[in-house]
């Protein structure tokens, strides 16, 4: 059985000024298998993100059905942990603060709520900042108090919706390291939506290519790379293979004359 499966999904809009339906989604249909890295790439307004937002039962569905376990998803759940573009961390909070507030909410009580976590504050590489503030932070660090605040809830999967974005390139690519280490050591089911295709190969077992709105799946493209994998495997001709033939992909679905976005 699949972990996490997408059937004939389609996700549809009512556009506030016209008051007209607009398809997002078109029958999106994939599955994923326990402990995969799947990442989500495609022209801006394809509906990478309508998507996550649909696996995290934020977005209710025009028709298909999202499953995980083999049981439809019908809102949100503790099984599911989001990360967001950016850390919406709570400024009047300490990052030891900010990461046991999920568990606040699960009502796991103070003590045990502080040691778990440490465990992730420690997976993300920040032992001694647990008492700073986040105005006291890099945005990079920021980012790794959001990641051990999804992880310590013990999700079954994480969903990323472009989490690195805002970050500047040398920062990215480090972070793009820290994030296939911690996933290593997790090894918890992920979906990755993402602009960068460069970042989507790094990171991923493999890459869902969507077409331009509405978004449907173009191709699923593995990405059989060894890891760990080291920065530097972005210079190898396998590599530069694999993102030469999505930027093909994506080409293809823009049209002649019309231009891809990727950031």
């Amino acid at each position: 059985m699949s972990k996490f499966e997408a059937a004939h999904v389609s996700i549809s809009y009512t556009m506030r000024r016209t008051q007209k339906p607009l398809l997002a989604v078109n029958d999106v249909s994939f599955r994923m298998s326990e402990g995969e890295f799947v990442a989500i790439v495609g022209p801006s307004g394809c509906g990478k993100t309508s998507l996550l937002n649909a696996m995290a039962g934020l977005l209710p569905l025009a028709h298909g059905e999202i499953r995980l376990d083999g049981r439809a998803i019908q809102g949100p759940g503790s099984e599911r942990a989001m990360v967001f573009q950016t850390p919406a961390l709570l400024p009047w909070r300490t990052v030891m603060r900010n990461v046991v507030y999920g568990l606040e909410l699960q009502g796991v009580n103070g003590r045990d709520a502080r040691a778990r976590a440490q465990q992730y504050i420690d997976l993300v590489g920040l032992r001694g900042f647990e008492e700073s503030y986040p105005h006291e932070l890099s945005g990079g660090m920021q980012q790794r108090v959001n990641l051990a605040r999804a992880l310590t809830v013990q999700p079954q999967v994480l969903l990323f919706d472009e989490p690195l974005s805002a970050l500047d390139a040398q920062t990215r690519e480090a972070m793009q390291f820290e994030l296939q280490r911690i996933w290593l050591q997790q090894r918890i089911t992920a979906v990755y939506v993402t602009h960068q295709i460069q970042e989507a190969i790094f990171l991923a077992d493999k890459v869902i290519v969507m077409t331009p709105s509405p978004g449907r799946i173009k191709a699923v493209i593995p990405v059989d790379l060894p890891r760990p994998r080291p920065l530097r495997i972005q210079r190898t001709p396998v590599f530069v293979e694999i993102e030469d033939r999505i930027w093909g992909l994506l080409e293809a679905s823009a049209g002649v004359g019309q231009s891809v976005q990727t950031d």
